[in-house]
């Protein structure tokens, strides 16, 4: 086991549905999206059952698919893109989304920009306090 007061980051995709519903069962519990996460994977961990969320039609894209999916709607609707329009296009997304994140987390006092350092920073340190 690693040390107990040290913390590192763990991402995944899901569905916009699926996060949209865990914002809001976290906001009803007072918690940051990240503190319910945790918690919920700790209580499945330890037997508790947890109702799932029901999936709408078509799903989640198993397989990591999500990149394909957005490559090919994108192809569709704009014809022939280079290489650095694609990476262009494709990458928005997620500077729009990092920015998103970044303004929340900011709001939230967890988060700060810190011009001396050239960077973003944890509010408090890791712990957070």
């Amino acid at each position: 086991m690693g040390d107990e007061t040290s913390r590192t980051v763990v991402k995944t995709y899901i569905p916009e549905y699926q996060k949209d519903e865990w914002q809001s069962h976290a906001d009803e519990l007072d918690m940051s999206q990240s503190e319910f996460v945790r918690a919920m994977v700790q209580a499945g961990r330890k037997g508790f059952e947890i109702n799932p969320v029901e999936t709408p039609e078509g799903g989640a894209n198993p397989g990591g698919s999500e990149l394909k999916t957005r490559l090919l709607e994108t192809l569709a609707a704009e014809g022939h893109l280079s290489w650095d329009e694609l990476v262009e296009r494709l990458a928005g997304d997620f500077e729009d989304r990092l920015e998103n994140v970044l303004d929340e987390l900011q709001s939230a006092n967890r988060v700060q920009y810190s011009g001396r350092r050239g960077g973003y920073e944890l509010v408090g340190g890791a712990d957070g306090h």
